[in-house]
């Protein structure tokens, strides 16, 4: 009969060292798919890095104070579109609800899409720039020459004039850039071809 040899103290070390290694390879690749939709979730809450706020009600406190609001258009390389604010700036009221608009032309000789993301500077201000409707909320899709103006609807918050580093602020811009993506599927089509997927099998 022969006996199994005994792990020795120094052979249950290398294990459990290799085992922590590899729990902290697991949790870093899941740190790494979890990390984007966190950091979007902690500036919209905090308005960090500019971030605005989407809200779903007006304010229902406007004060006399007015400040300024400019308009900046961007179109990140691989999409060939023209992009850019139909008005330079608006002054409104603190707590008014204003609207303006975007324009959009597709310069190519297909269908293209875009989604754009957005930032307010001073990034102090951007937890208080509050959007109630925005084309950047989702994809816009433009066919062969296409154009589209695109409105923004939103209010800066009266609480704005509060903290020491926004109460000074008397000009604040909203910027855009619009980066190519690829059109998602429709639920309809997508189901149709999971259909036509196990209909093959």
């Amino acid at each position: 009969m022969t006996d199994t040899p005994r792990k020795g103290p120094k052979d249950r070390a290398n294990a459990a060292i290799v085992g922590a290694c590899l729990a902290f390879v697991v949790g870093m690749v899941g740190m790494a798919y979890a990390a984007v939709p966190l950091y979007n979730m902690f500036c919209r809450v905090t308005g960090y890095n500019g971030t605005t706020q989407r809200v779903e009600q007006a304010s229902d406190v406007i004060l006399d104070r007015k400040i300024r609001v400019t308009f900046d258009a961007n179109v990140a390389p691989g999409l060939p579109w023209e992009f850019k604010p139909v008005q330079r700036h608006v002054d409104l009221r603190i707590g008014e609800t204003v609207q303006i608009n975007y324009r959009a032309k597709n310069l190519s000789s297909k269908p293209t899409t875009g989604q754009a993301t957005f930032n307010v500077t001073p990034m102090e201000a951007g937890a208080y720039f509050n959007k109630l409707e925005c084309f950047c909320f989702t994809e816009t899709t433009l066919q062969p020459g296409e154009e589209m103006e695109m409105p923004v609807v939103f209010f800066v918050d009266p609480e704005i004039v509060k903290p020491v580093e926004t109460k000074d602020v008397k000009t604040l811009t909203l910027s855009y850039t619009f980066y190519a993506r690829e059109p998602s599927e429709p639920v309809a089509a997508v189901k149709a071809k999971e259909a036509q997927d196990q209909n093959k099998l």
